[in-house]
């Protein structure tokens, strides 16, 4: 699961290199967007791309997709306040620290942290990056 504003967008549009990753990505995982819209164009900026986005309210929202999809199997993205409940609950929590910036608790609830939505999403495709970054 992951964040629109701020994480796969800026300003409500989509970073460049995103709808290729996410495109590949789908091929190995469902995504879905939670996302409180805050431009109004996350369903408009993600058309046509293998994702399914659901408009949330609240942080708590966010954690409760991710509980009700198991979990333990889930990987949350994101950058802000808004997302610190959803990281926390997941079982992989990947916070960005994106040109919005990233909220200041969620690399404490996060497992891994990463400079930006790419780097998120190249380690996803690229498992063995999460292999080193985790390790004991």
């Amino acid at each position: 699961m992951v964040d629109f504003t701020g994480t796969l967008s800026l300003d409500g549009r989509l970073l460049a290199g995103v709808g290729e990753r996410l495109r590949r990505l789908a091929d190995r995982l469902a995504i879905v967007v939670l996302t409180a819209d805050t431009f109004g164009t996350a369903r408009q900026a993600l058309a046509g791309l293998p994702v399914e986005v659901r408009v949330v309210r609240t942080g708590r929202e966010k954690a409760d997709y991710v509980a009700a999809a198991g979990a333990a199997r889930v990987v949350a993205i994101g950058n802000g306040r808004n997302d610190v409940e959803m990281l926390r609950a997941a079982g992989l929590g990947i916070a960005v620290i994106g040109p919005e910036g990233c909220f200041a608790e969620l690399p404490s609830v996060s497992q891994v942290v990463v400079g930006d939505v790419l780097d998120a999403l190249d380690t996803l495709l690229n498992p063995l990056r999460l292999t080193a970054t985790l390790r004991e």
